[in-house]
């Protein structure tokens, strides 16, 4: 999701079945960690990863050992369920079209998108949302949000580009620490050259985009938008909408600070920041 609403459950609860499988072949095809993973480009600490249920791992991946394990599409589907779990049944659309993304483009109004957050970060926001959730319910939330980061360890990952108004670096969510932590996030993730951040400054005045929204290009099918208001979010391809949200895009990124100055800029809010 990319702000504060999420129903989610435990990444461990739904990542960890579909790593002991991928363990159990593994071992049954007397292959080592490193092995499976040489095959499709991934190293040993990856595949750790996916069979401990830190994380689901990529769709790629799940074709892979569908490949190797020989299964035709066991994996790829035991993969679906467990990235899908956690998330409302209407976030679902949104995330098969991002599996497959080329590019993400991001505008985020007033929070950091879902799939760059902290996990402290989320945490404050899902506390805020549902403050009568015991702690077990809502670190469950968290898990299943950090999830969505998996999109970028992909073979080929999507070009994120992410263009943040200001006050979502100057909301101070879950306090001064935690914002530190974002911040420096941001700027460690801003290093990869699948990402590219811009800002845009309360001084550009009013915004050509006043609510979030998210466009997604592909290889092969017209781009697509996605928008969410109310905890509901909408998946549409209407190309009048998709062009006009596409044009505020455009302004977005004009009125913008270069992806150097969003850097200098990130790095300014952090020092400006209560000690």
């Amino acid at each position: 999701m990319k702000g504060s609403c999420a129903v989610a459950e435990s990444a461990n609860s739904s990542g960890s079945s579909y790593g002991e499988e991928v363990r159990a072949w593994r071992i049954m095809r007397g292959m080592s960690q490193r092995e499976l993973g040489a095959g499709a480009g991934y190293g040993q600490s990856y595949v750790a990863m996916v069979e401990k249920g830190d994380r689901v791992g990529s769709p790629g991946f799940a074709d892979h050992c569908d490949q190797v394990f020989g299964t035709p599409g066991s994996f790829k589907r035991q993969w679906k369920r467990a990235s899908r779990r956690g998330h409302p049944e209407w976030f679902e659309p949104y995330l098969d079209l991002e599996a497959v993304a080329t590019h993400i483009l991001d505008f985020s109004a007033y929070l950091v998108m879902g799939i760059l957050q902290t996990e402290r970060y989320a945490h404050a926001l899902f506390r805020a949302s549902f403050p009568r959730d015991d702690p077990a319910a809502t670190a469950e939330k968290v898990r299943a949000r950090l999830r969505r980061r998996d999109v970028l360890d992909r073979d080929n990952p999507p070009l994120l580009w992410l263009i943040l108004d200001e006050s979502c670096l100057r909301r101070t969510v879950g306090g001064v620490d935690v914002m530190r932590d974002q911040l420096a996030y941001l700027l460690e993730t801003a290093e990869s050259p699948h990402v590219t951040l811009q800002v845009l400054p309360f001084n550009t005045g009013a915004p050509p985009a006043g609510e979030p929204f998210t466009l997604l290009q592909f290889e092969d099918r017209p781009t697509t938008l996605y928008t969410e208001a109310l905890g509901m979010g909408r998946v549409i391809d209407s190309a009048a909408m998709v062009e006009k949200a596409s044009g505020h895009y455009d302004r977005l990124r004009a009125d913008a600070l270069s992806p150097e100055n969003t850097l200098i800029e990130l790095r300014k809010v952090m020092e400006e920041l209560p000690r």
